[in-house]
Formats: structure tokens, C-alpha cells, sequence
């Protein structure tokens, strides 16, 4: 591949050096490659987070795309490096289940513990593995696409399943799972979980923060100025907003907040 491209999902945020360091290292080893930046700004040391960031982007990149992904609290202790292998991509990332909706959502994968310490940095720093082991591997992968030997496959690898709404009588019980840089609720609720019909009266019944959602959107534009209304996002789960507002805010609720959903 004359240009790879390889992308950047971290939770370094941009006030400081690390993410320029580790495009850094990538450029030494592969030049001319096209380095994408999808987030930098991932909840820190937060995997569920970072795993939502990366499942609602990875999609949208040409096939044989590296997705590095650096979220990792457990940096400098036992946790693996691995790499895997998807039918189009490539994701590098610390084994803590960050990559578990790429695990969900690909059925056709392999999964490797990265060994090959001749790729690394030497020495290896026990803070920086962004820069010391994940940046270079990424890029040689990049470069040479040779999978087979950064390691040996495993079925170990850590992974966690998403949160489910759960039936309650006439209800569904959900969370919301992330606030957006808007202020819009993105809860586990997806379109099927919703009551028939809905999409076409418009109606709905989501109680959250001690307030009930009653309006079903298409478009965030569509709701009253400071109104709370719930539409199916660009990522394929239900989410409350405010037009040219802050739900989060309006609401009064975070991320892990408990979401009813009426669904007689």
C-alpha cells in the first residue's frame, strides 16, 4: 500500500506532547502515511468509552485502515498487546476490552498477542507504550501488513458485553452510556428496542432524571427550543437532545443514568 492510513483513538487528550510524539514514530517508520485523528479526548482510562468511540468510526475507512487505539490504564502492568485482524481492518490496542464491540460486530476475526519485541522501541518505557510499542507496530503493520509476525494468535483476549435494556412488565430498562461534546444522552436503547409504531406518530415515552421524553424526532432541529426529545442517532442507538441545548444539562443526568422506555 503506497499510502497507508492508520488512525488515532486515544485518551491522551491534546494539551500535552503525547499524541504528536506518537504520530511522530509512526511517520520515522512509514512517511507517507495518512494519519487520521478519530478522538483524543476518550474518557480518560475509560474502556467502555473508548470502545464506543472506535465501533461508531472504524466503518468509514478504506479497507486494510490500522486503527490504533490507546486506552489503557493498565499500561506497564501484565496486559497484552494485541493485534487484530478483522475481514477489512486492522485494530492495535491494549488487551482490556476496548475493542469488544469490534469483537461483537465482526464475526470473521483473528486476535494476536504482540511479541515481537524487534518492533518496539528500545528501551520500552513502563508509562508510554502509546509511543514505545503501539505507534511502531501499527506502523510496520501499515508498511508490511505482515500480521503473522507480531505474535501468535490467542482466544483469551479480554472482552465485555454491552449493556442490554432489560424488560420490566410494560418497560425497558436502560443507561445512558456517553454524553456527546453536545450534551445529548446516547443511551443502549437501539431502533428495534422501540414500541411499534413509534416512528410514525412520533410519539414516545422515556422517562429520565425524574422527566418524561415524549416527542420522537428525525432530525435534532425539530424540537422546541429547551424541549428534551429522543431520536435514533447517527450510531445506531436512541438518544435525547435539546435543540441548540444541553440535555445532560436540561436533564440534569450524566453518563450511567437509569433510562425507562414505555413500551405498551
Amino acid at each position: 500500500m503506497s499510502n497507508p492510513t492508520i488512525t488515532l483513538t486515544t485518551d491522551y487528550g491534546t494539551s500535552d506532547h503525547l499524541v504528536g510524539v506518537v504520530k511522530g514514530v509512526i511517520l520515522r517508520i512509514v512517511p507517507n502515511a495518512n494519519i487520521v485523528d478519530i478522538n483524543h479526548h476518550v474518557v480518560p482510562f475509560d474502556v467502555l468509552d473508548g470502545a464506543l468511540t472506535i465501533a461508531a468510526a472504524y466503518r468509514y475507512f478504506p479497507a486494510r485502515t490500522v486503527h490504533l487505539v490507546i486506552v489503557d490504564p493498565g499500561v506497564g502492568t501484565a496486559r497484552r498487546p494485541i493485534l487484530v485482524t478483522a475481514d477489512q481492518y486492522y485494530f492495535v490496542a491494549p488487551d482490556n476490552g476496548v475493542l469488544s464491540l469490534i469483537y461483537e460486530r465482526e464475526s470473521d476475526l483473528s486476535v494476536r498477542h504482540i511479541t515481537a519485541e524487534h518492533y518496539f522501541l528500545n528501551p520500552v518505557s513502563n508509562t508510554f507504550h502509546g509511543r514505545d510499542i503501539f505507534a511502531p507496530v501499527a506502523a510496520w503493520l501499515a508498511k508490511t501488513s505482515q500480521t503473522e509476525a507480531m505474535g501468535e494468535e490467542i482466544s483469551d483476549y479480554v472482552r465485555f458485553a454491552l449493556p442490554r435494556p432489560k424488560a420490566a412488565g410494560s418497560t425497558k430498562k436502560g443507561v445512558v452510556l456517553r454524553v456527546d461534546a453536545f450534551g445529548n444522552l446516547v443511551t443502549n436503547f437501539t431502533a428495534e428496542d422501540l414500541p411499534q409504531g413509534a416512528g410514525a406518530n412520533g410519539k414516545i415515552n422515556l422517562q429520565v432524571g425524574g422527566k418524561t421524553v415524549e416527542k420522537l424526532a428525525q432530525t435534532f432541529a425539530q424540537g422546541a427550543a429547551g424541549e428534551p426529545v429522543a431520536l435514533v442517532g447517527s450510531s445506531g442507538f436512541v438518544e435525547i437532545a435539546v435543540n441548540k441545548g444541553q440535555a445532560a444539562r436540561v436533564l440534569g443526568v450524566n453518563r450511567g443514568a437509569e433510562v425507562i422506555l414505555e413500551t405498551a
